[in-house]
């Protein structure tokens, strides 16, 4: 996948010119180094493992609800939301004004002392969750909150092993390296004890279509031959994010849980992506299953771009955690509980879960009238506004389009639209855009997708 991504691809079709929905914003003039030296200095003094997207990279340095602005001004429509981060918008003034409020009260104490902001945090995103998950314990990242589901559902099972699906992604500490299933994501050092991948549930390109009892047998089978017989958990996210916006095939995960529970695990939802109501059926991603899990992950648009991240469980499994010290220096920090309170009002003061069911509803319809017009486009997917476009060179082989896709990417940035990329081959599109969209921004990401 690595290599397909730096495949080069030319077309001598000149690029449409279009035009983005009015928007009555100005960005403030920059003033600060010009992208060479920004890039120069990038190069010099971070990480050369941080990447970029696009050959040209893009500078961004102001947003403003769902569109970013480069050095120069230029504005582009973000269908990316800073890879599923920015939830209610660039900048909303209320999560701003929350956010300064914070800053010039206390922005640190820890849970060592009390604070009203985390307090009532944990209790608004309780009441947002099925009444059993009760117990709230905030980390920095999904891959924190991640680590610590895995650490509770072995303390209170007493069992190690744990399942999860090949294309997952549940982030990129040690721990959750192991967990994660692309080969793109992992490291060759030691990692991954205990952890077993099944069969992936991909109704497009998995083994069995849209079955999903006939995948959750695998899971039956490999706790009965994998495993001692008993497991910790099993692991999987609502909506597959990075492994290309893969919906799980229908009644999966009512049989994987079943499955798990005979087996005495523990059943973790994996919300970083789908959750806070961008499905817009319902505002998790596990409730469009119709299942109830016994530990949920979150972090992303939970703080829309702040560092904020979370572990919902029973009071139960929480206590696990009273059997040493447990601490987390930037859990709970006020300043981002501040903003995590903000998000929960805006989602429901702007109604943008129903925004999100009937935005994506409409972006479903005119991605089916693409694919009936370009061969390339393999299979079209999602749910609300986490939604994915599979791009293959032939429809009946799917073998993947990597470089053609690398292509398009570029041509819809130079047309005023970054969107996401992902799947185990690097061939799917990720729109999944602050949730603040209107129907002028689909048409607008349509048209630029049609036209490249």
């Amino acid at each position: 996948a690595l290599s397909q991504a730096r495949l080069s691809f030319s077309s001598s079709a000149a690029l449409p010119e279009l035009a983005l929905p009015d928007f009555s914003y100005s960005p403030q003039p920059y003033t600060g180094p010009s992208k060479e030296q920004v890039l120069a200095t990038r190069k010099k003094f971070m990480n050369p493992g941080l990447f970029t997207y696009y050959e040209k990279p893009v500078m961004i340095v102001e947003g403003k609800q769902q569109y970013l602005y480069d050095e120069t001004g230029r504005r582009y429509l973000d269908a990316f939301g800073g890879i599923v981060t920015v939830s209610v918008g660039h900048s909303h003034p209320k999560l701003v004004k929350a956010v300064n409020e914070q800053n010039e009260k206390i922005q640190h104490t820890t849970t060592i002392y009390l604070n009203d902001q985390v307090a009532y945090f944990a209790k608004e995103l309780a009441e947002k969750l099925p009444p059993h998950l009760s117990s709230i314990y905030f980390v920095n990242s999904g891959s924190e909150a991640n680590d610590l589901a895995i650490l509770m559902a072995r303390l209170y099972t007493g069992n190690y092993d744990v399942v999860a699906l090949r294309n997952c992604y549940h982030g990129m500490s040690l721990g959750t390296m192991g967990l994660t299933a692309h080969a793109t994501w992992k490291y060759p050092v030691a990692q991954g004890f205990g952890i077993h991948h099944v069969v992936n549930p991909d109704p497009y390109r998995g083994r069995f279509g849209n079955d999903g009892a006939a995948y959750a047998e695998d899971v039956k089978d490999m706790l009965e031959t994998g495993t001692s017989g008993s497991c910790a958990a099993f692991f999987a996210e609502s909506i597959q994010g990075v492994g290309g916006a893969v919906v799980l095939a229908d009644g999966y995960l009512p049989h994987v849980y079943e499955h798990i529970k005979n087996h005495g695990g523990l059943c973790i939802a994996d919300e970083v992506q789908a959750g806070f109501g961008r499905t817009g059926t319902h505002y998790w991603g596990f409730e469009t299953h119709g299942v109830q899990p016994d530990i949920v992950t979150m972090a992303k648009g939970i703080g829309n771009g702040l560092p904020l991240a979370a572990v919902a469980t029973t009071p139960e499994i929480a206590a696990t955690l009273q059997r040493r010290i447990h601490f987390n220096t930037y859990g709970g920090n006020p300043v981002s509980a501040a903003a995590g309170r903000a998000v929960l009002e805006i989602i429901d003061e702007e109604g943008m879960q129903e925004n999100c069911l009937h935005l994506g509803n409409y972006l479903l319809d005119r991605f089916a009238d693409l694919e009936k017009k370009h061969d390339i486009i393999g299979h079209v997917r999602g749910k609300g506004l986490m939604l994915g476009i599979e791009l293959v060179k032939d429809r009946a082989t799917k073998e993947p389009a990597a470089a053609e896709t690398k292509k398009i990417f570029e041509d819809m940035k130079d047309m005023g639209v970054l969107v996401g990329k992902g799947g185990l081959h690097g061939n799917v599109f990720r729109i999944k855009p602050p949730m603040c969209w209107n129907k002028g921004d689909a048409d607008f990401l349509c048209d630029a997708f049609d036209a490249a």
